[in-house]
């Protein structure tokens, strides 16, 4: 099989999109005689040659983070730069991954019912969505924090590349939590009142010269 990847993070390279990416075609690259390629949406100056590369893939997986329960601005581009292909006979399957910083993956079930529609309005098979939340930070922490999420994506990979297909159990368990539970929101209101919760973002205000100005409300 061969595998076009369209990685629709603004960060490109060095996006936590990316770095799941590797681990998921990692396994994907294991069956003899599967190859990838993978494009960057951020090169919007290059929007007609991505819609050419999609119009002419065997197979296609999309992948773009969430920022606030919305998709990336370049990513919704390039979706609807592909409106002349709506309908075109021999479209390529089609895969994607939803990632988020939220840590609950149904934040991202909205936009996976889209992509569904997507698929459809193309005239694709949906091959279906890897959803997974937390994925803030994935490319900045040691290998061995996300031993088990790589090893996952990995095996995903895998079956992808051996039956063109998503298994909906390795799905659900990658997509873990889905929600808290309720029993856990008076941990959760503790350690924010500790300041744990925030320490990485405070982190990244501090290094942006902006912490000072963390509780503005500019459009209040």
């Amino acid at each position: 099989m061969r595998l076009t990847v369209f990685n629709g993070s603004p960060r490109g390279r060095g996006s936590n999109t990316r770095a799941m990416l590797e681990h998921l075609l990692k396994g994907f690259d294991t069956v003899p005689g599967n190859s990838h390629e993978i494009l960057y949406l951020k090169r919007v100056q290059e929007t007609e040659r991505l819609v050419q590369a999609f119009a002419e893939a065997e197979s296609v997986l999309l992948a773009f983070p969430l920022y606030t329960d919305s998709m990336p601005g370049l990513a919704k581009a390039f979706i609807e730069a592909l409106a002349p292909l709506c309908g075109r006979e021999h479209n390529p399957p089609l895969a994607f991954m939803v990632q988020c910083g939220f840590p609950e993956s149904a934040h991202c079930r909205y936009v996976e019912r889209y992509l569904q529609k997507l698929a459809r309005r193309l005239g694709s098979r949906y091959v279906g969505t890897i959803v997974k939340g937390g994925c803030e930070g994935v490319r900045l922490m040691p290998e061995r924090m996300n031993r088990k999420l790589f090893a996952r994506l990995e095996g995903i990979g895998r079956t992808l590349g051996q039956d063109g297909r998503l298994d909906p159990e390795q799905l659900r368990r990658l997509a873990r939590p889905e929600r808290y539970p309720a029993w856990s929101m008076p941990v959760f209101t503790l350690l924010i009142k500790t300041g744990l919760l925030s320490s990485y973002w405070d982190r990244q205000l501090k290094e942006n010269g902006v912490y000072e100005q963390r509780f503005a409300q500019p459009y209040h």
